[in-house]
């Protein structure tokens, strides 16, 4: 018999539990409306097609249709993320109000760059592909693969910073931003969305501004630059590199770098910093 009643009571317990959780997700499910709205310039009023729009709380993107519109999915307290190339960023905190039905009409302000100088070199190319490719100077940073991990790491100018000593291992950045990245594991569940989903993949392969990765990371610039150099990657790819390529590289080097803090990969087989010998 109390047996029968334990069994019952369990069930009870159980089914209320799935009850409750259930009646969350609808809640939730409620909640989430779509938001609508259109990007123009602020000064012509133009619509902006092809503006990227990002969910920074869902990690949900799209882009402007041709008249500038676009819908979203959002709830109150979400913040929205908007940029196009050449304007100036901008983040849209979400409130009730904005989720009533009625579309936005969002106009941003270009972005006003000052260029100091240029500097042209010339290669004296003379037409012919064959002899035109040995004339044009290569990139200097190689990728090399090292066996039993997923990243290329690049070799290019010695780094200035040493942390073979024992008092340079103790101020590691990277042993820093381990333990940074190991108490924020949702941004880096952001990260990874951002990086496996096709929509977004395609739209932070077109961003060059870094700033929703900083968002994500709480970092300056300098910062996350800075992780990229301790990660063994060239000025030349932070530099050049999309937003996408920056993700990738930043969560193979944190994923990489947990492994050798756990002992799954020897030392040996990554060096951080490691240096040309000339």
């Amino acid at each position: 018999m109390q047996r029968i009643v334990y069994t019952l009571l369990t069930f009870m317990f159980v089914s209320s539990v799935f009850s409750q959780e259930k009646v969350s997700s609808l809640a939730i499910q409620d909640s989430i409306k779509n938001l609508k709205g259109r990007i123009i310039n602020v000064n012509d009023k133009k619509p902006l097609q092809s503006a990227h729009i990002i969910n920074l709380n869902s990690v949900e993107g799209t882009i402007t249709n041709s008249k500038g519109e676009f819908q979203i999915p959002a709830q109150a307290n979400d913040t929205i993320f908007i940029s196009y190339i050449g304007y100036q960023s901008i983040k849209l905190r979400v409130t009730k109000d904005l989720l009533k039905g009625n579309e936005l009409e969002i106009a941003i302000h270009e972005k006003t760059i000052n260029i100091n100088e240029v500097t042209v070199k010339a290669h004296n190319l003379i037409g012919v592909l064959v002899i035109d490719a040995k004339n044009v100077p290569s990139d200097q940073f190689a990728r090399i693969h090292i066996d039993g991990l997923p990243q290329a790491y690049e070799v290019g100018r010695p780094q200035t910073k040493d942390y073979t000593s024992v008092a340079g291992a103790f101020f590691n950045p990277l042993d820093f931003w381990y333990q940074k990245f190991g108490k924020k594991p949702k941004e880096l569940k952001k990260l990874r969305k951002l990086k496996k989903e096709d929509r977004l993949r395609n739209i932070m392969e077109e961003k060059f501004s870094r700033e929703i990765l900083m968002d994500y990371m709480d970092m300056s610039r300098k910062e996350l630059n800075d992780l990229l150099k301790e990660c063994n990657y060239s000025n030349n790819f932070i530099r050049k590199a999309s937003d996408l390529q920056v993700i990738e590289a930043v969560l193979e080097c944190y994923e990489n770098y947990r492994a050798i803090k756990k002992g799954k990969v020897s030392k040996d087989k990554i060096r951080i910093n490691d240096r040309d010998k000339n």
